[in-house]
């Protein structure tokens, strides 16, 4: 099995199976996850077409975020890790500052209408891709610490990472979507 696939059990928490661990990637590795990560935002965004707040405002899970928590989310952990793309080019192995998802979840603007979300997402990965696709080898190589994990993070590591979060929660949406004959 590739470093790149998924195994485990599939669940409503982890629908596409747990997140890969990944260090380093193969050259058409990377160049298959950057297209991925390239078509994330119109996939996330087909995954929510129709909805209204009524069904935006069910958990996708018992105990788990509302789907509208769920397409802000997803573009606040990408601005993090865009931010933690910068640090690790322009340091030496900086040390990233972790943030509480649970507690960004909460506050007042993910109430809010979803197409923000959305729309900041498509301009972010256009500019995170952009960025991605102009590293050298050797860049790809830079390195992060998270000191939450315990962890150091490549940048080949973090664009499998990220890859798979983006899947993961489109993956969440789709079968709620699906259980619901939504």
């Amino acid at each position: 099995m590739s470093d790149l696939q998924t195994s485990g059990k599939q669940t409503e928490r982890f629908p596409i199976g747990p997140q890969p661990q990944v260090t380093t990637l193969s050259p058409d590795e990377r160049k298959r996850l950057l297209l991925a990560l390239t078509e994330l935002p119109a996939q996330f965004r087909a995954a929510f077409a129709g909805l209204n707040d009524a069904q935006l405002n069910t958990p996708y899970r018992e105990g788990g975020w509302t789907l509208r928590q769920v397409a802000h989310h997803v573009p606040d952990s990408h601005m993090n890790a865009y931010i933690r793309t910068r640090l690790a080019l322009s340091e030496e192995a900086p040390t990233i500052r972790p943030y509480d998802q649970d507690a960004w979840a909460a506050l007042p603007d993910m109430g809010g209408d979803i197409a923000v979300s959305l729309d900041l997402l498509e301009a972010l990965h256009g500019r995170w891709v952009r960025l991605l696709s102009a590293l050298s080898a050797d860049q790809w190589a830079s390195t992060f610490v998270h000191p939450e994990y315990g962890r150091v993070y490549t940048l080949d590591g973090m664009l499998a990472s990220y890859v798979w979060h983006g899947g993961h929660h489109t993956a969440q949406v789709t079968g709620l979507r699906e259980r619901k004959g939504w």
